[in-house]
């Protein structure tokens, strides 16, 4: 249910936030500067008016999501550093300390997961926003990323004895019969597959993986023949199947039980050939760097992803790019809608001029900025490793990412000019105390 607002006119016998704290810290800026009524309206319709527990306050709960990725804590961490922050609470309207926690740490999920991927889209539309002028930047740079997955580095090994764990628990919740447990063979057969870097050992251990397999496909019949028809593990024994039929060059293979959507994908990079996530298409403005793009896809060829990136940004900024700058992943694409597509070709081309050799030459030079953004992304704002869960997951955590770098940009921007008017002000205080002095010596 959605909670009433309260509404008194009494003072307060403790001083508010808005008086004890500085007006000119970022978070303190930022809190002034966002438009809290549109989430408000949108998000006000989601909750039944006249039924069920009251709600938080979706200012707080809206709040607490931009904190977490601001500063790239979890959702525990941040509930327990708001009750030991006062910026935090008057960034989430409140006017009062309140020394507890303003909710479980579950409720941000639940929030979430009631917003869903139009909410979330509509924050990072606001954090644009926030960013003025410096967001219309007709030339934008685009790039792909991969997102992790929070899962464990996937072998058929594991992924067997994975599926004997959960076969067994849900033998156990169903009160199932069954033959044998496997309890003291897997363990017997779990030393042999620990040593199996070991010379004489790696025969050991190709027949120890064989005989896991073999459990778990036993197990997995049995269960099959158990369950009824119309049980609801129907899909979850399909899974199973599909885990010990593939090979290591099966298409479309499970990496994880929990996360059957992830996939393998090779970027080219040395020092990891392979990441288990998704892929992530960025754009930012070539010339201000603010993230006006954002978006999730499987692992489609980057040439493919680059007409819904450019349509995102129409749709929140309300302008089509003049032209956007990519790399020679892109290749295939030289014009979508009004955006020119700049791709990286031979300076030596008679088809161009000097000049527009030296113009595509400077673009490309300042695309090559969008690689840093990114890092930025992954080790400031939680995009290295992605905890939500299914595809709606994934594109959460993305705009969420991207709308922190930009909060966070600007945070940067009004910390920056504070300390540059202070640092001059101190500057033309200590000439004028120096010219002073000077004068005063010359005078006697």
């Amino acid at each position: 249910m959605l909670a009433k607002k309260k509404t008194s006119n009494q003072s307060s016998f403790f001083f508010s936030l808005e008086d004890t704290l500085s007006a000119k810290h970022p978070l303190y800026i930022l809190a002034n500067r966002i438009d809290w009524q549109q989430f408000e309206t949108a998000f006000s319709p989601l909750y039944c008016p006249d039924n069920g527990r009251p709600a938080k306050p979706i200012r707080l709960m809206v709040g607490l999501l931009m904190l977490k990725y601001i500063r790239n804590i979890s959702d525990e961490s941040i509930v327990e550093q708001w009750s030991e922050n006062l910026y935090y609470q008057y960034f989430c309207g409140l006017q009062e300390f309140i020394a507890r926690v303003p909710c479980e740490a579950s409720e941000l999920v639940h929030f979430r997961k009631r917003i869903g991927e139009s909410g979330i889209e509509l924050i990072f539309k606001e954090s644009i926003r926030i960013n003025g002028d410096d967001s219309h930047d007709p030339h934008v740079s685009a790039d792909t990323t991969v997102q992790e997955k929070n899962i464990t580095f996937p072998t058929d090994s594991r992924l067997h004895r994975k599926i004997i764990k959960k076969t067994l628990k849900i033998v156990q919740n169903e009160q199932l019969p069954i033959r044998q447990s496997y309890t003291r063979t897997l363990k017997k057969l779990g030393v042999d597959q620990r040593f199996r870097n070991h010379p004489r050992n790696k025969s050991k251990a190709r027949k120890a993986d064989r005989k896991v397999k073999t459990i778990a496909g036993r197990l997995v019949r049995e269960l099959e023949r158990n369950l009824p028809p119309d049980s609801a593990h129907q899909e979850t024994i399909l899974l199973f199947k599909q885990v010990l039929v593939q090979t290591r060059g099966s298409k479309n293979k499970i990496y994880s039980l929990n996360e059957p959507e992830v996939l393998c994908i090779s970027k080219g990079k040395e020092h990891k050939k392979y990441e288990f996530g998704n892929k992530v298409s960025i754009v930012k403005t070539q010339n201000t760097g603010v993230i006006v793009g954002a978006m999730g896809f499987r692992n489609e060829f980057d040439g493919h992803t680059l007409t819904p990136a450019l349509a995102q940004v129409n749709k929140l900024i309300g302008q089509e790019p003049k032209t956007v700058s990519v790399d020679r992943g892109y290749k295939g694409n030289t014009q979508i809608g009004s955006t020119k597509v700049q791709i990286p070709k031979p300076f030596n081309d008679k088809k161009q001029t000097k000049y527009q050799q030296n113009r595509l030459k400077e673009d490309h030079r300042k695309r090559a900025s969008i690689e840093p953004v990114i890092g930025h992304l992954k080790t400031d704002h939680r995009l290295g490793r992605n905890f939500y869960k299914g595809i709606v997951g994934d594109n959460i955590n993305i705009m969420l990412a991207a709308a922190a770098f930009n909060f966070k940009r600007m945070m940067n921007k009004w910390k920056y000019s504070f300390f540059v008017f202070f640092q001059n002000l101190i500057i033309q205080f200590n000439t004028w105390m120096l010219n002073w002095i000077i004068r005063s010596e010359m005078a006697f």
